[in-house]
């Protein structure tokens, strides 16, 4: 029997096949997902980080250049509801800022 003859079903857990997937129906389409269509997120787009004393803060005016921990061109990181799911670059839209995905996080992948 060659690869190309091998089938994901043909193997269970205990031999180093796919898990259960809980009763998962590959069938369900978006649709199904309706009910949650309306569960408000909230999404962050984090250009960089800056660690300053109240001092320093206080010291902020208009004007005033804040360093980040990125460099220019770098990726930047986008959560929803505090969880990073991907990652992307700024782009300019109808003279706004934007955000493409250029990258998603798989869970245990973050490194936030």
């Amino acid at each position: 029997m060659s690869e190309d003859d091998l089938k994901l079903d043909e193997f269970g857990p205990e031999e180093g096949g796919l898990p259960d997937t809980g009763g998962f129906d590959e069938d369900k389409s978006a649709g199904d997902l309706a009910p949650v269509f309306d569960v408000p997120v909230s999404i962050s787009a984090v250009l960089g980080r800056s660690t300053l004393s109240v001092a320093q803060l206080l010291q902020l005016g208009q004007g005033s250049v804040l360093e980040l921990d990125r460099k220019v061109g770098e990726a930047i990181d986008i959560y929803v509801n505090n969880r990073l799911v991907a990652r992307g670059e700024v782009v300019i839209v109808d003279e706004r800022l934007g955000v493409t995905m250029t990258e998603i996080i798989k869970d245990g992948d973050a490194q936030a």
